[in-house]
């Protein structure tokens, strides 16, 4: 039972996690600039909002999965062990299909929010747009970053019209690498996190079966041991 109270408390700790990461990742500032100048046919825009719904479905089904288990665990009810080993397993369900898209689709997100860079920084480039010049300045900004190295010429002129005064100045690093390299931390925060999560579900099946079984057995012994006498 302390096992089972344990591990229920660490994985609504996870739940709320999972939900502190999954808001940062949508109201983010870095995260919400790229969402809001990305196009339509840029995948960024429906990844961003997909895993921030995603993350807050995961979070509450295993803040939920912790309470019950830790419910049925002090009042040692059959209904609330089987209720919270559902809620587990519904867990695991998600867990699984977002490490695998991770593993596979490891660079996608990163892909797509250069693109978003990419395509802006040309449009301020081609000087076709003033708007899309203050979204670029507003990315260099967010970044820490001035411009690109560009094979279509030279790119002063764009850097100093966009770039912070500092990091003109000390030839600040370039936006791709420093948006690849951000992104490339961001997610393998969150991987990390799946991988603790899976973990925690797995073992948190594992002792609300137990104790069910427990709790079911127990409960047949105690009415095997009345008798009636006639």
């Amino acid at each position: 039972k302390c096992q089972l109270l344990v591990t229920s408390l660490c994985v609504m700790l996870l739940g709320l996690s999972v939900a502190t990461l999954s808001t940062v990742t949508q109201y983010g500032l870095r995260f919400t600039l790229i969402s809001n100048v990305s196009l339509d046919s840029n995948s960024y825009r429906v990844i961003h909002h997909t895993a921030f719904y995603f993350g807050i479905c995961l979070s509450m089904t295993l803040i939920l999965a912790g309470l019950l288990s830790s419910a049925a665990t002090v009042r040692e009810s059959q209904c609330l062990t089987a209720m919270g080993f559902f809620c587990f397993a519904l867990a695991f369900c998600g867990l699984i299909p977002a490490a695998c898209w991770r593993y596979t689709h490891s660079t996608e997100v990163e892909d797509s929010m250069m693109d978003v860079y990419d395509f802006v920084y040309e449009e301020v480039r081609r000087n076709t747009s003033s708007f899309r010049r203050h979204e670029l300045t507003a990315i260099h900004e967010a970044f820490l970053c001035c411009g690109k190295h560009s094979p279509f010429g030279d790119t002063t002129n764009v850097e100093h019209k966009t770039c912070p005064p500092s990091q003109v100045r000390d030839e600040g690093q370039d936006c791709l690498q420093e948006i690849q390299g951000f992104l490339k931390k961001h997610m393998d925060f969150v991987f990390s996190l799946l991988g603790i999560a899976i973990g925690f579900t797995v073992y948190g099946m594992f002792l609300t079966s137990f104790l069910w079984f427990s709790i079911h057995f127990s409960s047949n012994l105690y009415r095997k041991g009345k008798y009636i006498l006639r």
